[in-house]
């Protein structure tokens, strides 16, 4: 496995930290690369070579993109003129990044999940005897959604003249192996931090900034995401028979901790980011303050919301070319967008539930009644939809789903043996962070916007919560993170 949490924080990331400051600026990328690969091959070696393969094909098509030639080093490289003509060659080396970008991901991902399907409808016609061998199964590569999106937008920025090839290759491995958000996002795009990697500032008020957001995104991980997910595991793992209270209150937990989760390591991600000098782009705005799902996606995990509608809703029309084309591409990129985050039909359908929805939204337009409604009336009635989903992709299968969304609507057979609350919600500690957790999501500023000035209170406050993390952390044992599975 990857590095536990107090391997981490005190031993790697310290030294990490003085090998890379103790270095001249020739040396950090070096530095950084190499501490990276060993971050990410701790959990296996093997993984260091696939990245690896991705990051030479990447970067060799970016210089072949760029119309640079290998051999000819002293010549200075250009970004290509956007909306120029491109040569065969250029639309080639473009392809061979995609196409190897996507069969990695394809395999390592989706190989098991076709082979289970295959063998199901061999049951499902009665030809067992055509089954395939389920002994040989793929293990996923941590990050590997993550990292290939990323090295993939190497190229195509090049390509369509929003950011320059990088020359040098240890200046570009660093870019695609970076560890802060290697294995868990946010998704990087090159033309955000292209300039960063060329020359970028290291000074105390970044680096502080970005202790900050360590520390906090370290309170909502270990503080708030880590009980929610204590009473989500609960609640989804009944086996059905849930009383409506219980699966509402289990699918609210369920909804704070991948939330607490996701943005929690996303902030740590921007804190070590400030502590390298470099300034990573917000990745949550707030989102369970949304009056729709359109205006869900553009507060939740931007970093994935803008490279799907930048690299794939756009290449395929966008709203550009009448509303029946608009409504397909919006389901079909959230369709994918469900298999991005996992090979499950449960993902598939949690993506579907969204593109309708978004498409509905785009059907109704601006004038709507919806949008009569009062603002809290319709928040609510967006984090409701919301919640709906998340029953999707946290259940199992699509039937613990289904049967869960009919113990939420009360028509489900309930189990009194099952009941949570009694046990759950009179926890103190359970009920504190619970409580915890929907005030700072509706109450209280976002990180990105707290950790602009840090006033003496909130230095006070951002290192209990540190220490108190800390604390915790050394009781618990239950501290996934959702998102390094994919």
């Amino acid at each position: 496995m990857i590095f536990s949490s107090h391997l981490f924080i005190f031993y790697f990331l310290p030294l990490a930290l003085l090998f890379y400051y103790l270095l001249p600026r020739r040396g950090k990328h070096l530095s950084l690369t190499v501490t990276s690969y060993i971050f990410y091959g701790w959990a296996n070696p093997l993984f260091m070579c696939l990245m690896l393969y991705s990051t030479v094909i990447d970067y060799i098509c970016g210089l072949i993109v760029a119309d640079q030639q290998v051999s000819s080093w002293k010549q200075p490289i250009k970004v290509l003129k956007k909306g120029g003509q491109r040569s065969r060659k250029q639309k080639i080396a473009l392809f061979v990044s995609i196409a190897t970008n996507l069969s990695l991901l394809g395999f390592f991902k989706y190989f098991n999940f076709a082979i289970d399907n295959y063998n199901a409808v061999t049951v499902a016609l009665g030809l067992e005897s055509m089954q395939l061998d389920t002994l040989f199964r793929i293990i996923l590569p941590l990050g590997i959604s993550f990292y290939t999106f990323q090295s993939m937008s190497y190229t195509i920025d090049i390509y369509k003249g929003n950011a320059k090839a990088i020359r040098n290759f240890i200046d570009f491995a660093c870019y695609v192996s970076m560890f802060p958000q290697l294995v868990a996002g946010p998704i990087i795009r090159f033309q955000e931090v292209a300039n960063q990697l060329e020359s970028r500032i290291h000074s105390f008020e970044k680096f502080a900034r970005g202790l900050t957001f360590l520390f906090l995104g370290m309170g909502k991980k270990i503080l708030l995401a880590n009980p929610c997910g204590k009473i989500a595991d609960l609640a989804f793992n009944a086996g059905g028979g849930l009383d409506v209270l219980d699966s509402w209150y289990g699918a609210t937990a369920y909804a704070f901790q991948i939330y607490f989760d996701f943005s929690g390591y996303s902030d740590m991600a921007i804190g070590l980011g400030l502590m390298l000098g470099f300034v990573f782009p917000k990745n949550f705005d707030s989102p369970y303050i949304s009056k729709s799902i359109t205006e869900f996606w553009r507060r939740w995990h931007l970093s994935l919301s803008f490279w799907l509608r930048d690299y794939l809703y756009i290449s395929l029309g966008g709203s550009r070319k009448g509303n029946a084309r608009t409504y397909i591409n919006l389901a079909a990129v959230m369709l994918l967008g469900g298999l991005w985050h996992g090979s499950s039909w449960n993902f598939l359908i949690w993506g579907a539930i969204h593109g309708g929805l978004l498409a509905f939204e785009r059907m109704m337009g601006k004038d709507s009644i919806y949008r009569k409604l009062p603002g809290a009336l319709q928040v609510l009635i967006t984090f409701i939809l919301v919640l709906f989903s998340w029953v999707f992709f946290r259940a199992d299968t699509l039937t613990d789903a289904w049967l869960y969304c009919q113990n939420m609507l009360g028509i489900g057979a309930t189990n009194s043996g099952a009941m949570l609350i009694n046990g759950i919600i009179f926890n103190p500690y359970h009920l504190i962070s619970f409580c915890l957790a929907g005030i700072i999501i509706w109450a209280m500023p976002q990180t990105w916007d707290f950790t602009r000035k840090i006033t003496w209170p909130r230095l006070i406050y951002i290192c209990a919560v540190f220490v108190i993390s800390l604390v915790a952390l050394t009781t618990q044992s239950f501290n996934p993170f959702i998102y390094f599975i994919f």
